[in-house]
């Protein structure tokens, strides 16, 4: 489905808008996720699969904090596959789920020693098979780890782009198949970075910050917020003020 030439501007519009605010050297090693910084300080698709497999259904920062403390004593997949399982957990333990995620970060180790050399490979459908790996996390790897263009789509990702009137779905899965056709690709590589840091500073899940946001003009979301109501209400008491009073027809 090709985008209108209205739908386009809307996407430069809003792409070009967060590129100023959150990423203006366009490179994604000077961004604020923990994805971002992982890569800023070494570039390894090893370190970014283990890190995104740590941060689901967790915050950025124990994800960064963990990832840390983890590759500071193991960085490999030998390391990893051949370790202590309750130290993986100690390592780990600041992110959600830590007991499970240590078998999982041995699981992944071990497949990619047994079906790839210990190299992570750098296709969707390789990443895909490989367990604990859906398309989110594959996405974020070929993302960070390879630098190649795709739309990893997480809750944030999913919530702006409703709100934003680029998609209407019920699924981050179903969000990211429409990005991909909507979203010129020259922008994919940065999306998911912008998206993230737009979703956790203005467009906040509870509590949006509307008046500091350039996009209330065209937000679904922007009417449900008392921003929009207060608005309303000013709007109706200027017009009523600008009426003046009403004239006697006696």
């Amino acid at each position: 489905m090709t985008a209108s030439a209205s739908a386009r501007n809307r996407i430069q519009f809003i792409m070009r808008d967060l590129s100023r605010r959150y990423l203006p050297a366009g490179d994604l090693r000077q961004g604020e996720t923990a994805l971002a910084k992982i890569v800023a300080e070494k570039e390894d698709p090893y370190r970014v699969l283990i890190s995104t497999i740590l941060s689901q259904r967790t915050r950025d920062e124990m994800t960064e904090r963990a990832s840390r403390a983890l590759f500071a004593k193991y960085d490999t997949p030998q390391a990893i596959a051949a370790a202590d399982v309750r130290d993986l957990e100690r390592l780990i333990k600041p992110v959600g789920f830590y007991r499970q995620k240590a078998h999982q970060l041995q699981r992944v180790s071990r497949a990619l020693l047994e079906r790839h050399g210990g190299i992570v490979p750098h296709t969707y459908e390789e990443l895909i098979e490989l367990p604990q790996v859906g398309p989110k996390t594959a996405n974020c790897v070929l993302v960070y780890g390879f630098g190649e263009a795709r739309i990893p789509t997480d809750t944030h990702v999913h919530r702006v782009s409703n709100r934003l009137g680029l998609v209407r779905t019920k699924t981050p899965e179903r969000t990211e198949q429409l990005l991909m056709k909507r979203v010129p690709k020259e922008y994919w590589l940065h999306v998911n970075e912008l998206f993230i840091r737009f979703g956790k500073d203005l467009c906040r899940p509870i509590g949006p910050r509307c008046p500091q946001c350039s996009f209330t003009s065209f937000c679904r979301h922007y009417p449900k917020t008392k921003w929009a109501r207060h608005q309303a209400v000013a709007h109706r008491r200027s017009g009523r003020r600008s009426a003046g009073p009403r004239k006697s027809t006696d």
